[in-house]
């Protein structure tokens, strides 16, 4: 491979508009892939682009890491998707966003009543929470109600 082929980290990074720190814990999560060069640093093949922006594109469609590594550990050696290898995805995408344009939609429609929180502060609430049932549910902590799509991972403390 001709060294031209193989970008640094900061012109990854400056590319893709990803940080240098997401594009080292992408590599740890096992989804972008660097070479080593004699010093130790880091070098990728100039096609990591395009797996950043497939990982960008799943990530702004709610597709989780977990989600997005199945996507590209379905292609073989490692490969950036082809054509068809996209026609296949955003077929799984097109559902994903349709469930999540529902649940928005149903979020949009209760929002003068209620936020899904499961709180007891309103006293017309589309989603009744009597007895504060919603403490000790699936849901808690936070906004117990609210359609899973819509949730995000509590950060880590």
């Amino acid at each position: 491979m001709d060294t031209h082929d193989l970008l640094p980290v900061g012109a990854v990074a400056e590319r893709s508009g990803f940080a240098a720190s997401a594009l080292r814990y992408y590599e740890a999560q096992g989804l972008i892939h660097a070479t080593r060069n004699s010093g130790g640093q880091r070098r990728f093949e100039r096609s990591v682009l395009r797996r950043l922006a497939f990982i960008r594109a799943a990530s702004n469609v709610g597709l989780t890491l977990e989600e997005i590594r199945d996507e590209l550990d379905r292609l073989p050696d490692g490969r950036t998707p082809t054509k068809a290898d996209w026609q296949r995805i955003t077929t799984h995408w097109r559902g994903r966003l349709n469930a999540q344009i529902a649940a928005l939609e149903k979020l949009r429609d209760g929002l003068d009543s209620c936020i899904g929180c499961g709180c007891l502060s309103l006293r017309r609430c589309s989603i009744s929470n009597p007895a504060d049932r919603a403490a000790n549910g699936a849901g808690a902590p936070g906004a117990a109600f609210l359609p899973p799509l819509l949730k995000r991972p509590h950060p880590a403390p």
